[in-house]
């Protein structure tokens, strides 16, 4: 895999990253344990913040494979909230992630998220907005497209979404959902969720969604 770690190279979670993100390119079996995944990913984005590693929203154009997601759940006591156990996404059922920079300029976008259950595949699209200094990703998804054995069954507005494309790029960031990333190389990207998970994706070789 040709990775660009550049100024973290020398940190020892890349390694981790590394095999995890080959192995899973490759379907082997030799996979680092969830927990030093885990670990990994928090390191990560520790040296992330203290090194104030800035990406460019074309870093994330591509498609991508989830390959690993963690869990989380509320504190009983504090309200805050507790990362959960992390696992490693089934090849069976998979996820993918894709990024478009259809303004580069001014760091907006589109995304695009799918699954595929089966001969079932579900794909939801929309707009995507970056803090640049932040790595920040935020996004909300208009279009619902719902495909059986190449029967399309949907495809249509996406209900419940919190904004329209029309004024998608008047809201607050913060007020959306988001990917907080911390790591961009180009086999693999990181990042934590809204909710608090963290997730790692490797790059999808066939690049179409």
């Amino acid at each position: 895999m040709n990775t660009n770690l550049t100024s973290i190279s020398d940190c020892n979670f890349a390694i981790e990253l590394i095999q995890a993100a080959k192995a899973y390119q490759e379907n082997s079996k030799n996979r680092p344990n969830a927990n030093r995944v885990v670990d990994a990913l928090i390191q990560a984005e520790k040296i992330a913040k203290k090194q104030r590693l800035i990406y460019p929203l074309t870093s994330l154009v591509g498609k991508w494979q989830l390959c690993f997601a963690t869990g989380t759940r509320k504190a009983q006591k504090s309200g805050g909230i507790i990362l959960g156990k992390g696992f490693y996404i089934p090849k069976f059922i998979p996820a993918y992630i894709s990024f478009n920079a259809s303004d580069a300029a001014e760091n907006q976008g589109e995304i695009t998220n799918q699954i595929q259950l089966g001969l079932l595949s579900i794909k939801l699209s929309g707009l995507s907005q970056y803090l640049e200094n932040k790595n920040i990703l935020g996004f909300d998804f208009h279009q619902m497209e719902i495909t059986f054995f190449n029967l399309k069954l949907y495809n249509g507005k996406l209900p419940g979404s919190k904004t329209q494309t029309s004024n998608f790029y008047d809201a607050s960031i913060a007020k959306l959902p988001f990917f907080a990333f911390f790591l961009i190389t180009e086999d693999f990207i990181a990042a934590r969720g809204r909710g608090g998970g963290l997730a790692l994706w490797v790059k999808d070789k066939h690049e179409n969604i």
